[in-house]
């Protein structure tokens, strides 16, 4: 028995062709999804790292400084070494981040009244972002002199907030201090610039 070959057919021009740019949309798309793959990897690097180091996100939890800032409310923060009067800033405070207002730097005096009046070297503060006034959980001698390298904060629910009138809190030194809060991008309706 005679053994037979198959032969294929050869293909045309137009095959080759086609088949040429098959492989080379291939090769464009490979190289294409790789690149834009490594970009968005670059970017998505560099948006955590300024996040982390420039402008911290924050999420609200709790009622300590409503009604500026309710629960779940997102914010962006910025590090920054001065801090003024009236800022709201987020510092660490045994491994959580507790967000609250500035109300005295290093060598101030602050007396609070027993109806939540807050003076700060003997000038009452006009505190417009107060719907109630209450001097809360006070455990420290008042007038109270702010020390060296720290602030006095508290926050703007009164009643509730836990921050520098009481020992567990304290006052808060510059290292502590994640950054001031600038903006709130959560919810949308309420967007904009924190005061």
């Amino acid at each position: 028995m005679k053994n037979r070959r198959h032969s294929m057919p050869t293909p045309t021009v137009e095959q080759l062709e086609s088949e040429l740019k098959r492989e080379r949309y291939r090769r464009n798309y490979r190289k294409t999804l790789r690149s834009t793959l490594c970009a968005l990897i670059t970017v998505s690097a560099a948006a955590v790292l300024v996040a982390t180091l420039f402008l911290p996100v924050l999420q609200i939890y709790g009622t300590s400084m409503f009604p500026t800032l309710v629960d779940g409310d997102i914010v962006v923060s910025v590090k920054e070494a001065d801090m003024k009067k009236q800022d709201v800033v987020a510092f660490y405070y045994n491994n959580k981040i507790l967000v609250k207002r500035v109300i005295a730097s290093a060598g101030q005096w602050v007396d609070i009244d027993s109806q939540g009046n807050v003076s700060v070297d003997g000038e009452e503060l006009e505190e417009p972002y107060l719907t109630e006034k209450a001097l809360g959980e006070c455990d420290i001698e008042l007038p109270y002199q702010v020390p060296e390298g720290k602030v006095f904060v508290m926050g703007d629910h009164r009643s509730v907030s836990v921050d520098s009138r009481s020992t567990t809190v304290g006052c808060v030194s510059e290292e502590q201090i994640v950054g001031k809060l600038v903006f709130r991008i959560w919810p949308l309706s309420e967007f904009g610039k924190i005061s």
